[in-house]
């Protein structure tokens, strides 16, 4: 079943599902707003990254840059996997599903790499 066909199944009723392509539980308005800020300061770090590219800047300042913008990235995959496993993993798991463990291991090492 193609990703499209998928996440429209598990919406017939209505309610996006966690194993889906959507949250069953919408992020806290306060959470979305911080992921925001960071995405946008990421955004802009990237910006300026390519604008130092594009005038032929030092690599080492370059490189600088782009580890700053790789830790801010990595610092929103952490709050992101930490809202995830406290509620998309809690959920599936108080409903039985415990196979989202596995998943969730799976996330882990993609985020701690």
């Amino acid at each position: 079943m193609a990703d499209a066909e998928m996440a429209d199944a598990e919406m017939a009723d209505g309610k996006p599902c966690c194993g889906g392509r959507y949250k069953n539980t919408p992020r806290a308005d306060e959470l979305q707003a911080d992921l925001q800020r960071r995405l946008n300061r990421v955004i802009g770090q990237l910006n300026g990254v390519k604008a130092m590219l594009d005038d032929n800047r030092y690599c080492g300042d370059v490189l600088v840059q782009l580890s700053a913008a790789d830790s801010a990235i990595k610092g929103i995959e952490r709050i992101v996997l930490q809202n995830h496993l406290k509620t998309c993993v809690v959920e599936k798991v108080q409903a039985g599903d415990v196979e989202v463990i596995d998943e969730a291991m799976d996330l882990i090492k993609r985020v701690t790499r």
